[in-house]
């Protein structure tokens, strides 16, 4: 079964929203896995159908190793993003995942991405699942 690494801080709104998706589109087909930069986040996604949820930078280096794919925000890539909620060794540890990864881009002020789009959310969460089921598919 594919284990799909959903990772986001803040309140967990984008990550909840992945899960729901992620569920929508995989059902029970799926494991996935949530972790939270903070409580609120992870209890977000536990909330919105994650298998199973931690929190933190060292529930991080454990997940991160099990993942098939991970999806969530560009910031989760980005040392002390998030107002500070994304160590740097928490940031590594997603970025030196052999998980695929599937990223929204959405950053902090000071990035800006060139050769995205800037289409609203729902858009973007729309392509990113699009994107996890393409991966699945080739792994089958």
């Amino acid at each position: 079964m594919p284990r799909i690494l959903v990772v986001d801080g803040m309140g967990g709104r984008i990550g909840q929203e992945i899960v729901q998706r992620l569920r929508g589109a995989f059902g029970e087909s799926i494991e996935v896995l949530a972790i939270g930069t903070n409580s609120t986040a992870t209890s977000a996604m536990l909330k919105a159908g994650a298998n199973r949820g931690a929190t933190g930078e060292n529930a991080v280096r454990v997940t991160a190793g099990e993942a098939d794919v991970l999806v969530g925000p560009l910031s989760v890539l980005i040392p002390d993003s998030m107002m500070g909620e994304v160590t740097p060794g928490l940031a590594e540890a997603l970025a030196l995942s052999a998980a695929r990864k599937v990223m929204l881009p959405l950053t902090n002020p000071r990035l800006d991405l060139v050769g995205t789009t800037k289409d609203p959310l729902p858009h973007l969460l729309e392509e990113a699942i699009a994107v996890v089921a393409s991966i699945l598919r080739r792994e089958a």
